[in-house]
């Protein structure tokens, strides 16, 4: 064709050619389409085909790549998977108020490079947090509170050079507070973080003075309700930045240094319940002092310091039993701010002369001390506490104040309808303040350390409410009025309150508003009042989401019309255009089509050049004779590591180091060029860590082979026989199970068209250094694009004893095919026996022998010794009656392949293992290893072929 028409064409078609390739990234479509397979309750909109272009709900992109995924409170239930790291442009994670949300944190999100948002705040996650977090550099915000976390902080967290938020708290954690040492990381290295929120876990051993220096920017420390013990460190006082300190509910010792006078910003100290001694503090230079409770420690006996009575913005004094003597200061009730004072169960004498109190003054608890008289001036009219002190023992004690539980008149603050008439709502909408009935979106605030403890005035409320109200109208959503009601106060001094948004226009949220909503709150961008202090929010699930079908048809439409109108405008134009070209066209196929006939790869980019090419060989390329012969040292017999019936494997070396596996056929095996061009258009599609990849092919001089990755320890096989050398123990098998169920859940459910694989089976399961099980083999796999989630087969194909009956009988093959034959596999994991041994079937004889009354199901002669027979196998029962499950005779009473990994999942948990944890390496798990090759005769081979005939019954 002409060079000119050529460059006209493309100009035409470039813009077609955009819109074509317009769609996100296969891997970013592969890591969430795991997650929907783990998850029940996803929105609605993943289930259409592009996560992007369609606009899945929670998924934001940028270029056609991933990267933010915010599904807070969408009810979402099941675990994350290692296959979120995938989404490699991911920068913000927040799946925060999803209770259902379960299991560990995977290790692979360390992949995730460019994160600088983990928002896991109020799900139900488990297990140690992994040790790899340490490597996103990126980080800025890293929220895991009120989880289930165990284990120790992880030391590599002080990696994070640019972490401004660091809050683990309400979780399992124990271990000591990880600092630095010999060449270790640790959180004193966390300069830039403002906040260490550590409360409410187990953590023990000493905090370390070495956590602070005066290069730290922290402005929250919150160690509350832990085990630490030793005294506190005079180091933070070199933390002048510091506003709030928790330390209290502990087991600290020593005296309370005076360093702390150097802390003239912070505002909340909480000291109390712990074992602190020496002399009552001078604390004269925090003067900015709102909020002190030292109570419950071991001070020496003195009097009530008297600079108590210099700190003009304090609100509330707490210092229950710490051996305060003496009378108390009436200049101290006189403080402007001050709300609230609880010094009882001291040593507290003389006569109680309260004074010209501040009209803010609620509580005066004094009972359990030694007052014998009481002025009253009548200028005091809150609640006074005077129980147990000898004044109440005098004739004529007023009982409003010898009471020990005193009625009180403050009626915590609830906001208020507007000037407006309610009207009655539905059984499950609510009146807004506003008088409208709506479905809100409710949670509840917890602030950690308020500088006050007035329940009952309106004003710091009322502007916490339109503080809310204004966050989210400046992020453009519409909301209509915030409620707040329930206010209640700890025993961790936390003030806690429902929150209500109520909609506005419409009766309910949609689930970006609401995920929008959340957000907001999760990620810290709302900033309450000042006096509030440190918060955080858990959010209900929402159950009333808005329009999702109506706006997801809309949006369809739209889209399609705009598609159809752009080629409709075009139709012609092209036509035209075609028509000139379509000659030359012609003429130059004809004269390369008998070339195509002989080589079915001449289409292909195999290294990825172009977009136009099919298929799209993911990392495989097209490598010459020449050049394999000389990775594999000329196919000599030392590179020799297996052979079967269709050919050999040689193991080679590539110049960039890489080992892989070349599979060579026979001559007598060579397939027909264009079965041998299927077979590695389908090995292409798949890439997972639990399936054996494929690193090229080779086409050349009439050969055919397949270059494979090296898989260093061989099949399955050989190591429960014993021939490799390998101990496979119980949680090892559990492992392996694992791995290879993984493997084939990726091909019945995440590849795109999905895969069966046949010919499931110990030769075809590769045990990598680490033990972690890679299924191998895809040669006789099926895929399912263009026949449904069914096939029928005019060859039965597959391995006896491994074969699924009912695909036998009926040739008619599924995904519960393989669901089959990987129950055969989890028996032998079990017994270590051939699926057909002198005339016994596996499946049959473990049937037999089973008897669920009795230990280990009576199998104990049937499993393998090696097993660990005499330790505790936890969880084999219930390994056994998943296997037998998969075995079912007829296909419909299988489980899917997801199922069953979840059900491994929640064994290896009871047996104490982090499913999601890597497997060890086996260096230490040799014994004197007797085969030359990790590959056996029948790894990487193909299968018989079985004309359709009676099946043995079981």
């Amino acid at each position: 064709m002409d060079h000119r028409i050529q460059v006209f064409l493309l100009l035409i078609f470039t813009p077609f050619l955009v819109l074509a390739n317009h769609e996100t990234s296969s891997l970013d479509v592969t890591g969430l389409k795991s997650l929907r397979a783990l998850w029940t309750n996803t929105p609605p909109s993943w289930w259409t085909l592009d996560p992007c272009e369609d606009g899945w709900d929670g998924v934001g992109c940028h270029n056609m790549r991933v990267v933010s995924l915010t599904l807070p409170s969408m009810n979402l239930t099941g675990t994350l998977s290692g296959d979120i790291g995938q989404l490699s442009e991911l920068q913000v994670l927040d799946l925060s108020y999803n209770k259902g949300l379960t299991g560990p944190l995977p290790g692979e999100i360390s992949s995730l490079k460019k994160l600088s948002n983990i928002i896991l705040v109020g799900c139900g996650f488990s297990g140690p947090i992994p040790p790899t977090i340490g490597s996103l550099q990126e980080l800025i915000f890293l929220s895991l509170n009120s989880n289930g976390f165990s284990g120790s902080i992880p030391s590599s967290i002080g990696n994070l050079s640019k972490l401004y938020w660091l809050d683990l708290a309400d979780n399992h954690l124990d271990g000591p507070i990880p600092v630095s040492h010999g060449g270790e990381p640790g959180l004193d290295m966390l300069s830039h973080c403002k906040h260490f929120h550590l409360g409410m876990n187990k953590l023990s051993g000493p905090i370390p003075s070495k956590l602070f220096s005066s290069n730290m920017s922290l402005i929250h420390v919150l160690f509350e309700s832990n085990k630490l013990t030793g005294s506190i460190p005079s180091s933070l006082g070199l933390v002048t930045s510091l506003e709030v300190v928790r330390f209290d509910g502990n087991m600290l010792t020593g005296p309370i240094p005076l360093s702390l006078n150097s802390l003239t910003n912070v505002s909340q100290l909480f000291l109390s319940n712990n074992k602190l001694s020496g002399p009552a503090p001078n604390l004269t230079g925090m003067n900015l002092l709102h909020y002190v409770d030292l109570s419950n420690n071991s001070f020496d006996v003195s009097d009530v310091p008297p600079w108590f009575s210099t700190l003009e913005y304090l609100t509330t004094l707490m210092m229950e039993d710490t051996q305060l003597q003496g009378e108390i200061p009436a200049a101290l009730f006189s403080l402007l701010n001050l709300q609230t004072v609880v010094l009882r169960n001291n040593q507290l004498n003389g006569t109680l002369d309260i004074g010209t109190t501040s009209s803010q003054l609620q509580l005066i608890d004094l009972q359990k001390n030694l007052i014998k008289e009481y002025e009253e001036n009548g200028g005091y009219h809150g609640t006074l506490i005077l129980a147990q002190n000898p004044v109440c023992d005098e004739t004529g004690a007023s009982p409003s104040y010898c009471k020990s539980s005193q009625s009180s008149d403050v009626v915590p603050y609830k906001t208020l309808p507007n000037i407006c008439i309610p009207s009655p709502c539905g059984s499950d909408q609510v009146s807004s303040p506003n008088c409208k009935c709506a479905y809100p979106y409710v949670g509840t605030l917890i602030f950690r350390a308020p500088t006050f403890s007035d329940l009952q005035t309106s004003t710091g409320y009322k502007e916490l409410e339109k503080n809310l109200t204004d966050s989210f109208l400046s992020h453009k959503l519409r909301v209509d009025s915030v409620a707040l009601s329930n206010l209640t106060k700890d025993s961790h001094a936390y003030l806690s309150m429902s929150l209500e948004v109520f909609p506005q226009s419409q009766d309910r949220f949609n689930r970006k508003e609401v995920s929008i909503i959340a957000f907001l709150l999760s990620n810290q961008t709302f900033k309450p009042p000042k006096s509030f202090g440190p918060f955080y929010f858990i959010g209900d699930d929402y159950q009333h989401f808005a329009g999702e079908t109506e706006q997801s048809e809309s949006n369809k439409s739209s889209n399609v019309g705009i598609i159809i109108g752009a080629a409709a405008g075009g139709s012609v134009l092209v036509l035209i255009l075609l028509l000139v070209g379509i000659y030359a066209i012609g003429q130059k196929r004809r004269a390369k089509r008998a070339t195509d006939q002989n080589n079915p790869f001449g289409k292909w980019d195999v290294n990825n050049k172009t977009r136009g090419s099919t298929p799209q060989l993911k990392g495989a390329r097209s490598f010459s004779f020449e050049e394999l012969m000389k990775y594999s040292n000329n196919f000599s017999e030392a590179n020799d590591v297996g052979s079967g019936g269709y050919g050999k494997v040689y193991r080679g070396t590539l110049p960039t180091g890489q080992l892989i596996a070349i599979k060579r056929a026979h001559k007598e095996s060579i397939q027909g060029r264009n079965e041998f061009k299927t077979e590695i258009e389908l090995l292409s599609l798949v890439h997972h860590k639990h399936l054996v990849s494929l690193v090229g092919f080779c086409f050349d001089r009439g050969e055919q082979m397949l270059v494979y990755e090296y898989v260093a320890n061989g099949t399955l096989k050989d190591s429960l026989s014993g021939k490799s050398g390998i101990r496979l123990d119980w949680q090892r098998r559990l492992k392996i199970a694992l791995g290879a169920a993984r493997g084939l859940a990726y091909l019945h459910e995440l590849c795109d068209p999905p895969i069966i694989h046949r010919d499931i089976k110990s030769t075809n399961v590769l045990l990598d250094n680490r033990l972690n099980a890679k299924v191998a083999d895809f040669g006789l796999s099926k895929s399912m694009g263009n026949s449904g989630r069914d096939h029928v087969s005019t060859q039965v194909k597959g391995t006896m004893g491994y074969m699924d009956p009912e695909y036998y009988m009926t040739q008619r093959l599924t995904e519960k095919s393989d669901v089959y034959g990987f129950g055969v596999l989890m028996l032998e994991l079990l017994t270590a026996r051939k699926p057909i041994e002198q005339g016994k079937y596996i499946v049959r004889e473990v049937r037999m022998a089973m008897d669920k009354t009795k230990d280990l199901y009576n199998l104990h002669v049937i499993l393998d010794s090696a097993i660990g027979l005499g330790t505790t196998l936890k969880g084999l029962e219930r390994f056994v009656d998943l296997a037998m499950t998969c075995v079912e005779e007829q296909g419909t009473n299988r489980p899917t392949m997801s199922e069953v990994v979840k059900e491994i999942e929640n064994i290896m948990q009871l047996a104490g293992l982090n499913p999601n944890a890597e497997s060890a390496s086996t260096s230490a798990s040799y014994e004197e290893a007797s085969s030359k090759h990790p590959y056996s005769n029948e790894a990487f081979d193909y299968s018989g072929v079985f004309p359709a005939s009676k099946i043995e019954p079981q």
